[in-house]
């Protein structure tokens, strides 16, 4: 299983930019941007993610609107797959399958094509985001792969931010790359 040096780990950290009180006061936003505009230290963390993955025969990597599709469809070119994009309700123009989730002022919702496996029932599905907080949405486009009969093998998030406990809300083998 491939491992980060603690140097390949700096340069991805170093790489990713605190924004203080976005998108309100007292959240340290993590922004990545930085991250995607530095060839290195996107490079490197890509290099890792594939070498982790290469061997586990996936059929598709499923990436969570928007920054999933960055991550997502770098890897699943890498690994020679198919990519599906998890999606914001009312995004995907043919027919879908939903699955609701809460956040801290309501409810939100996500779609996949019901045809998004390729009607494989099976398909190994490695779910793919940037950052798991509390772990409503990734919970969600677990439930999402499932209910397309595919299989989510794994979830892989670029980011955890630990204090929240996102991972224990997930029925599925979660990696993550950095804690914070």
């Amino acid at each position: 299983m491939s491992q980060l040096s603690e140097k390949e780990k700096k340069l991805i950290i170093d790489s990713i930019r605190d924004v203080p009180d976005f998108p309100k006061k007292g959240i340290i936003f993590k922004d990545i941007t930085t991250l995607l505009n530095n060839s290195k230290a996107l490079n490197t963390l890509m290099n890792h993610l594939e070498a982790r993955y290469r061997d586990y025969n996936l059929d598709f990597v499923a990436g969570i609107d928007a920054r999933g599709f960055i991550f997502g469809s770098i890897l699943a070119d890498r690994l020679n797959v198919g990519f599906v994009p998890i999606r914001k309700k009312g995004k995907l123009p043919y027919t879908t399958v939903a699955e609701k989730y809460y956040l801290e002022y309501g409810f939100d919702e996500i779609e996949v094509h019901i045809d998004a496996f390729n009607n494989i029932e099976g398909a190994k599905v490695l779910l793919i985001d940037d950052l798991i907080a509390t772990g409503g949405t990734a919970k969600a486009a677990y439930n999402l792969i499932n209910k397309t009969r595919a299989n989510c093998v794994e979830c892989c998030f670029i980011a955890e931010l630990c204090f929240l406990n996102g991972k224990s809300r997930i029925n599925s083998p979660v990696y993550t790359v950095l804690d914070f």
